[in-house]
């Protein structure tokens, strides 16, 4: 039996069914260092060529100080601010809304916090996901969630040859809450209710026969459908300003926390883009998913290779760059003469790819620098990233670009209600 229960211990087992249509956990999240009031000094030319010029913005973008890893980045103006952003805030909530005040106020609140300009571009973006991944349900209710989560237990019993309703008898334990956690499973309705469910389980892993320290597998949540990695790196470099009883993870599927982290994943980043639906697509992506998938077409290019324009420069093993060389090394690896630059230094500024000091790289610099050479022209310094949405809630194919194009129609028109 004691087999059996440790079928649940692995930290993947019910990824997927938690995972919401933007896939936002598959993304490494390295804990952000602040840097605030940073002076904007640009770094010297590697070489005697000087290195283009970031594409300038159209968009706002968050003023220092702001999450990023070092070097210095230079950050674009913003939009005007608004004098008075809860009478701002009441004309551009879409009016089904409720409770409106508890919206505003959070949204306002959490803006200051972050030192976000409470622009209307600004609000728009952060409204515009909030309607797509829960339509302002603070705890969004997810169907047929008993029967996905079942079933990919049923999956996973099935690799141990140990069939569900066994597993079932063995989820007949009482629960903290009173019920059993079969009753539980059998009555789950939201995705806090699903979190709130392992978190229990991981804490009493023991007396189920499960591996003491299982990990809660569920790693999004809210109503903006937050990373809780992304949370807890977050708070670490910058004060979370509420005062709370739970953990980071419990504020996440709050109202208040999820438009905290959400707002701030979204716009606490410098980011040069021409079209706020850059950002969302980093949103559903990862951050500089939309600039890094731009990189990887200049250096297919370049090299005469087949990349997926993905946005993900390195592999990745526990949010770390992993040992194995990704394809967009390799493809470097033909340019290595033409760039100047060994393996050594490509992989010191790849490192850098989740961050703003990336185009300020010798890499970045003679990679677009090569590219615009050889098309004669400047080639696109940003594009959507090509990848294709996986989740047990998905019955069509969709892409980044559907994310992405979806949530900017419902921000062209929050810009219409301003």
């Amino acid at each position: 039996m004691k087999k059996l229960l440790c079928l649940l211990g692995s930290s993947g087992m019910l990824a997927a069914c938690a995972t919401p249509v933007s896939p936002l956990a598959s993304q490494p999240v390295p804990a952000p260092i602040l840097q605030q009031n940073q002076p904007t000094t640009p770094l010297p030319p590697v070489s005697s060529q000087p290195l283009p010029q970031a594409a300038a913005s159209s968009q706002p973008v968050v003023t220092p100080p702001v999450v990023v890893v070092p070097p210095p980045v230079v950050v674009a103006p913003v939009k005007p601010v608004a004098a008075n952003p809860k009478v701002l805030l009441d004309k551009l909530l879409p009016d089904y809304v409720k409770p409106r005040q508890g919206w505003r106020d959070d949204l306002v609140s959490a803006f200051s916090a972050l030192q976000i300009p409470h622009s209307a571009e600004n609000y728009c973006a952060v409204i515009a996901v909030i309607e797509q991944e829960s339509t302002f349900q603070a705890d969004p209710v997810v169907p047929g969630l008993p029967k996905i989560v079942w079933g990919k237990i049923g999956d996973k019993a099935g690799n141990y040859y140990v069939p569900l309703p066994v597993v079932k008898t063995a989820l007949l334990k009482k629960s903290p809450n009173g019920q059993s956690y079969k009753e539980r499973i059998d009555n789950l309705r939201t995705e806090k209710e699903m979190n709130d469910l392992f978190e229990d389980m991981s804490a009493e892993g023991q007396k189920l026969g499960l591996p003491v320290g299982m990990k809660n597998p569920i790693r999004t949540g809210g109503p903006m459908q937050v990373s809780v990695e992304f949370a807890e790196a977050h708070v670490r470099a910058w004060p979370y300003p509420y005062a709370r009883n739970g953990s980071i993870r419990d504020e996440v599927f709050s109202r208040k926390g999820g438009i905290y982290f959400g707002s701030a994943i979204l716009l606490q980043y410098p980011a040069p883009y021409s079209e706020m639906r850059y950002r969302f697509a980093d949103f559903n992506a990862g951050r500089y998913a939309s600039r890094n998938a731009a990189f990887q077409q200049a250096v297919a290019r370049l090299s005469s290779s087949r990349l997926a324009l993905d946005g993900d420069l390195l592999r990745y093993k526990n949010g770390q760059p992993g040992s194995d060389s990704s394809s967009t090394q390799l493809a470097l690896a033909k340019l290595r003469a033409r760039l100047g630059l060994s393996d050594a230094d490509m992989l010191r500024d790849l490192k850098q790819e989740k961050s703003a000091g990336f185009t300020q790289t010798a890499l970045y610099g003679r990679v677009m620098q090569l590219a615009d050479q050889s098309q004669g022209r400047k080639v696109a310094r940003e594009i959507m990233p090509e990848i294709r949405l996986q989740s047990p809630k998905i019955t069509r194919k969709l892409t980044t670009a559907w994310f992405a194009d979806r949530v900017d129609g419902r921000y062209q028109r929050c810009l219409v209600r301003r």
